[in-house]
Parts: C-alpha cells; structure tokens; sequence
C-alpha cells in the first residue's frame, strides 16, 4: 500500500487551493446566480468578465465590495490545480474545444474527491480504534488512486457509490471522536439534544437561532441549517460539523477547537473576529471582523 498523502485540516498543497497553479477553473466552468453572493447571472463554461488573460482575477482585492461574496467563500478542496497540471498535465481549456469540455465535467467530480479525502484524512487522525484506522486508510487509498485517474476513468466514476461506503466509516470516527469509546457505547439517545426549547442534532433547522454561549461541545450538527444563526461565544469544540450550513452565522467569539469535519469553506461562510478560536490550519477570512 502507498503512504498516505498527510494533509492537515485541508490546508496542505494537495486538498487545499492553489490558484497560481490553476487555468481559473472555478472561473469558468461553475455557473452562478444574481443573488447576495453574486451581482450578475454566468452559465457554466463562460469566463467570468473579471478573468483576465493570465486566468487571475482583475478584482481580486474588491470582490466583495463589487459584490462577488460567493468568490470569497468558494475552496475547490485543490481540485483545480489537480485537474489542470495532473489530469490534463498542463493542457488549458483555452487550448482546444475537447480539452475545454472535458476539463469542466472533470473538475466537480475531483472536487467531491477531494472533499472526501479531506474527511478521510481527518477520520484516520481522530479514529480511536486502530482496526477502524486500518479500514478507513484503504478506503482513503481507493479514493485518492480514483482522483489521480486520466479524465475518461473520471468522467464515469460513481463518486455517490464511494461517498456511500466512506459515510459509516466516518460517522463512527467522529462519534467516538466526540463523546469517547465508554460514553458513545452507553449513549441510546442519538445525537440529539435540548438547548432551551431548541432541539439540537443532525439535520436540525436552527435557521437564525439563538445560541450564543451555547454549550455545544461534542454535539453533533450534521447537516443542520444554520444560516444566521447566532453563535457568538458559543463552546463548539469537538462538534461535528459535516454538511452544516454556517451561512452567515455569526461565530464572534466562538470556540471551535476540535470541530470534526469543519472546511475552510463553512468557515469562509461564516462570519467571526479575532476572538473567533480555530485549530491551526485554517486561514482566517480577510472579511471578519478584527
């Protein structure tokens, strides 16, 4: 078995961006929608009017004061750089016709690669049981000897069917994680729990909520909607934080030291300050407060 790339938290060269190694993928093959993220309309495989020939931003500095908040907020987890100097070895999309589209339909399916790698190289880390490591470090073998494939083996892979067998895997690391072995054995309750009248858990519409200085360590917030809410203050370490919407919720304050599945990308989302606690690894958006 090859070693395993180490990556922390998704922030090294390989599952973090690296825009100056990219032809501006993000730029180009991703549609948007005029909404507060975005000021215009853009179909997918048309440039963005703010790329430039060098495939740089001619905004960058200004993007959200132009109203381009959703470019701040957007990691492609590297999937750029590896589509455009791996699986296409230097070639542009501006190159030929055949390149361009087959670049586009390449890049969402390593992102979604690499978003699982990131959560497979988090759960080796955390994972107590070393038979649970074992089985979670093959599966991470697959999935990366599957990112690294030439474009046509891509082009039809099933990464529903690979995020299917990885999400048991997962979910039983960070529980473990979260609560520990003895307290995760005797726990028949799930992952629910009360904070005032509000029912914490996965999948939870904590849409605007009140929490701050909530004491959620260890709890899980799977899947919860949590655009708006307001966590200032709030305890979050050891949280499970896998497809939370942190939109715009407000983590002044907050400690999220130990976060289980935390991304770059919920983080950029969010908004916070310098009080905002973050384990090492994460970039502190420009965009929070000082």
């Amino acid at each position: 078995m090859t070693t395993r790339t180490r990556v922390t938290l998704g922030r090294r060269e390989d599952l973090g961006a690296d825009c100056a190694n990219c032809f501006g993928l993000c730029c180009v093959a991703l549609a948007f929608t005029r909404s507060v993220d975005f000021p215009v309309d853009k179909d997918a495989g048309d440039p963005c009017t703010n790329l430039d020939t060098a495939d740089g931003c001619t905004i960058h500095p200004r993007l959200r004061a132009e109203g381009f908040r959703g470019c701040t907020v957007f990691d492609c987890s590297g999937a750029g750089q590896k589509v455009s100097r791996h699986t296409f070895v230097g070639r542009s999309w501006r190159d030929d016709t055949a390149t361009r589209d087959a670049m586009f339909a390449v890049f969402p399916v390593v992102r979604r690669l690499h978003e699982l790698l990131r959560f497979l190289d988090e759960a080796i880390t955390i994972a107590r049981d070393p038979r649970a490591a074992r089985t979670l470090t093959t599966r991470f073998e697959r999935v990366r000897d599957l990112s690294d494939a030439d474009p046509d083996t891509l082009l039809v892979a099933d990464v529903d069917a690979e995020y299917d067998a990885a999400r048991p895997l997962l979910l039983a690391a960070s529980r473990s994680a979260r609560l520990g072995d003895a307290e995760a054995r005797a726990d028949r309750a799930g992952d629910d729990r009360r904070v005032g009248r509000l029912r914490v858990g996965p999948g939870a519409d904590l849409l605007g909520a009140d929490l701050r200085r909530a004491d959620l360590r260890g709890a899980s917030l799977r899947g919860a909607l949590l655009i708006g809410a307001d966590l200032a203050g709030a305890d979050l370490r050891r949280c499970e934080c896998i497809g939370a919407d942190l939109r715009d919720a407000d983590l002044s304050g907050a400690d999220l030291r130990g976060a289980v599945y935390l991304t770059q990308m919920q983080v950029n989302a969010a908004r916070g300050d310098a009080h905002t606690r973050l384990d090492d690894g994460f970039q502190r958006p420009s965009h929070w407060a000082d």
